[in-house]
């Protein structure tokens, strides 16, 4: 059984779930009596730290002591905005080191400033990624998926999306059965690809401030498959359609027909990943009616056919069977 040791880098200002979330992935994983994770914490000095939030954290070991990891994660935080010049230059001197080398959030600002993203696709928190790439130009910065990987390179948007990387990297060095019971026992997704974008519809879209039309927007993901027109849209929004067209777009930023686009092909591909169904049957559930009319939709918003879609991003079966653990509370 291969070792892998996690070195979580910690610092004033981190964020805590950065910290705190991929360190209860691996520590789940941990409790399979097939896999090992030794996980450890370290501050510069071996001081405790105050997160963002104004949690104290106390790492096991100072840097200098802590000694080489398989994976050496550096979290995110407002502490990446004026970095401490050791912790740069302990990054510079020790992260080449490292097997794997992750960041969550904001921490891609520390590894661009050791020089460690330099001639890598990489991405960070949507706020920060055209300051990043401003100041590292040598950086590919890819603002729109949730994490990236790019060799031994692992990067992740912002704060939850360090959990779905911690998954993933769980999932590629254990397979899908255990992560999959990690995900269960922390009420998460198993994984959401990290080419899903950080900018789903509900996100992109502002809430509409009027009850009327937030609860349209509400029924909108539920009914896929219903009449989501104009017209009947403005009936459940006791509007008149060209009422309820302006009302719609002024307050979420977007056209209803471009909302309900949108949010169509989000549950599409998410069950194009995450289930076997046919495509004819996705398009029918999604409210497209016929393969052919989600392949129009696939295509001119992504590039790809589905089938192509879901050669490329749903899962890998796992290698062999995974015996069942308890985790515990």
């Amino acid at each position: 059984m291969k070792q892998r040791s996690v070195l979580v880098v910690l610092f004033d200002g981190v964020q805590s779930l950065d910290v705190t979330g991929p360190m209860e992935v691996f520590a789940g994983a941990a409790r399979f009596p097939e896999v090992s994770y030794e996980l450890r914490t370290a501050s510069l000095d071996g001081a405790p730290v105050r997160t963002s939030s104004g949690l104290t954290l106390v790492p096991e070991t100072g840097l200098s002591d802590a000694g080489p990891a398989h994976t050496l994660l550096v979290p995110g935080g407002q502490g990446t905005r004026a970095p401490d010049p050791d912790l740069v230059d302990w990054l510079r001197e020790h992260a080449p080191q490292a097997e794997r080398l992750v960041s969550v959030c904001t921490g891609a600002l520390l590894l661009a400033e050791a020089g460690q993203l330099d001639g890598h696709r990489v991405t960070t928190h949507w706020t920060v990624c055209d300051h990043l790439a401003r100041l590292h130009p040598a950086v590919e910065v890819d603002p729109e998926p949730i994490f990236v990987r790019d060799g031994r390179l692992a990067t992740s948007a912002g704060v939850t999306a360090g959990i779905d990387l911690a998954l993933a990297l769980v999932e590629e060095d254990h397979g899908r059965d255990v992560a999959l019971t990690v995900a269960r026992h922390l009420v998460v997704f198993l994984r959401r690809p990290g080419n899903q974008s950080q900018f789903s519809a509900q996100l992109t879209a502002q809430t509409a401030r009027r009850e009327p039309l937030r609860e349209v927007q509400h029924w909108i993901t539920e009914h896929l498959s219903d009449d989501l027109s104009v017209e009947a849209l403005a009936a459940r929004a006791r509007l008149s359609p060209r009422h309820f067209a302006r009302a719609f777009q002024a307050e979420t930023g977007m056209t209803p027909g471009r909302y309900v686009d949108r949010v169509r092909l989000e549950e599409a591909r998410r069950l194009l990943e995450d289930t076997s169904d046919g495509v004819a049957g996705i398009s029918r559930r999604c409210g497209y009616g016929t393969p052919e009319a989600m392949r129009r939709a696939f295509v001119k918003a992504l590039g790809t056919a589905p089938a192509e879609y879901r050669r490329r991003f749903a899962p890998r079966p796992p290698a062999g069977p995974t015996r069942p653990v308890t985790i515990g509370l």
